[in-house]
């Protein structure tokens, strides 16, 4: 009887440790080096320091409703109201959406680029994928409304969480901008989740869900069931352009093309031959602007009063 409750303790402790190690690694995910980002994208060709030398910016403090601040830089250098936020990916930085921002740049838009909670310069002490970053993406919207004005012309451009983070936006608290563009998002974490889990852990993730859902409840006061784009994106009116690669095998891209299913009304879909997870921009640019441009023609430029 000793050995058989000694066995059942071992067990239980096991999953419990496990399942703590699985919400500490969802909360506090290991992020990247800003250095290290700059470096990259520098090297790559993808920031240009003398171009943002030049580049008439403000850097901007925006108050989440959790109590902490987002900081966000603005490139205004039109005289005009055509406006895109840019939502980074987990692990990344605003310095990581200096790509998508200098792509609309080219197109006539200024462009917002902010750190989510946790990440690069702004505050807050865990990631949600989605779940709190919805609001703060919320407050950044808001900023720039009430800044210049309800009349503005607004696009969000999302790549990996920041995409999730945008669809959850969208679909849950408000379809606030004009177009969206998801570049490689998730359809519904707890089944991310269950794919990580079998590829990383080696284990059945029926076993390891649910108990860590519970423990991360407590934690971070959210559930996983409730980070899912594909159960609000019918929800979303206005225009989306899905994006991803075809070799992703982290988030795969049957996600997106679910999405893109069951997306009602206006949307775009371009799969990227070239790169992996949320590299479409890096390894298809031409392609990329291309079929940025094709959806800008179709669904805002048209859109816009004569």
């Amino acid at each position: 009887m000793k050995k058989a409750f000694r066995t059942l303790f071992i067990i239980l402790f096991f999953w419990l440790a496990l399942a703590l190690y699985f919400t500490n690694r969802l909360m506090y995910m290991k992020k990247k080096d800003e250095d290290f980002i700059l470096r990259r994208e520098k090297e790559a060709g993808r920031v240009n320091p003398d171009q943002l030398k030049t580049l008439p910016r403000q850097h901007i403090d925006i108050s989440s409703s959790f109590g902490y601040t987002i900081k966000a830089v603005l490139a205004e250098p039109y005289q005009t109201n055509r406006y895109v936020i840019i939502a980074h990916g987990v692990t990344e930085t605003k310095v990581n959406s200096i790509k998508y921002a200098n792509l609309f740049l080219e197109r006539g838009f200024n462009t917002l680029i902010y750190d989510h909670r946790r990440h690069g310069e702004s505050g807050g002490k865990t990631t949600s994928f989605g779940h709190y970053e919805k609001f703060d993406l919320k407050a950044v919207v808001d900023w720039l409304k009430k800044e210049k004005g309800e009349d503005i012309l607004l696009g969000i451009h999302g790549e990996s969480m920041g995409a999730a983070t945008m669809l959850l936006y969208a679909g849950l608290l408000e379809d606030g901008a004009d177009f969206y563009i998801a570049d490689c998002p998730f359809s519904d974490f707890k089944q991310q989740l269950s794919y990580v889990i079998k590829k990383d852990f080696k284990i059945m993730p029926g076993l390891l869900l649910p108990l860590g859902d519970a423990i991360l409840r407590l934690r971070d006061k959210y559930s996983i069931r409730h980070v899912s784009p594909i159960s609000v994106i019918e929800n979303i009116k206005h225009p989306i352009l899905f994006i991803h690669s075809r070799k992703d095998d982290f988030i795969l891209p049957s996600m997106t093309k679910e999405l893109f299913e069951h997306k009602k009304g206006p949307k775009m879909l371009y799969i990227a031959e070239k790169g992996k997870h949320a590299q479409s921009f890096n390894e298809n640019r031409a392609d990329y602007e291309r079929v940025v441009d094709e959806f800008l023609q179709k669904y805002v430029d048209q859109a816009l009063p004569c």
